[in-house]
């Protein structure tokens, strides 16, 4: 369910022209946004018109003061004694996210990974859509992948300047991903999404968020291992005790 208050007035100002331009909203909080609209959206979904910072603290794993102050970025107190409008507090989240219009993405390698974040169907709902696929293998190019017609990279800069392309995801071999960087950039792109096993270099202007599974897995297996050696050392130690 997209809860989106269109009948709210259209020039409403977001937490950065209310007067919040010199400091911007943190990273942090930001990052934390769309756990909370998530959240709401269920919420609303189950039929829920008000909750509590408590509630939304829990059904996101977030420390309920931390939430409120985070809430506050967007100039959003809620009611004492009530708490938030579910509808409105989800609107004015999604504002913030950009995602009361749509905004075209493109997609840069048609691999495994690119076709999986084409044919995912959760993007529509958060106000993304994917615009183009690029890739430059020729048995590739031509091929269907969730409705988007996979075409030549060599026309990455036509295809974004000609249909108005802001924000790019990179799923290419790492050794690819910089040159990709360079070509978005100079093309006119101004967000990217790095899935590439590489770190690449962007002007200060250009915003860069980097995703790298492996790395995510691997601090997953770091936790399991010193979890294994906290055991072995328990059970050692237990039977020590008992000896």
């Amino acid at each position: 369910m997209t809860l989106l208050r269109n009948d709210r007035p259209t020039a409403e100002p977001t937490a950065h022209s209310a007067g919040s331009a010199d400091r911007g909203i943190p990273d942090a909080t930001v990052a934390r946004l769309p756990l909370y609209l998530r959240a709401l959206n269920a919420l609303a979904d189950d039929g829920v018109a008000t909750c509590s910072s408590g509630e939304l603290a829990d059904a996101t794993g977030v420390n309920p003061a931390k939430l409120r102050k985070d809430l506050s970025h967007l100039g959003s107190y809620g009611t004492r004694g009530v708490g938030y409008e579910v509808q409105y507090l989800s609107y004015q989240i999604a504002r913030e996210l950009g995602q009361t219009h749509t905004w075209d993405v493109v997609i840069v390698g048609a691999g495994n990974l690119g076709t999986a974040l084409s044919t995912y169907q959760g993007f529509g709902t958060r106000g993304i859509s994917i615009a183009a696929v690029l890739d430059d293998d020729p048995a590739r190019i031509g091929t269907v992948v969730g409705g988007v017609t996979v075409e030549p990279a060599s026309r990455l800069d036509a295809i974004v300047r000609e249909r108005g392309i802001a924000i790019a995801v990179i799923a290419t071999p790492g050794a690819a991903a910089q040159k990709v960087a360079d070509q978005l950039v100079a093309a006119g792109i101004t967000s990217i999404l790095n899935f590439a096993p590489a770190v690449v270099q962007v002007p200060d202007e250009v915003e860069l968020r980097k995703v790298d599974l492996s790395i995510e897995l691997q601090i997953l297996a770091y936790h399991e291992q010193r979890r294994s050696c906290d055991v072995a050392v328990a059970s050692v130690v237990d039977k020590e005790v008992t000896a």
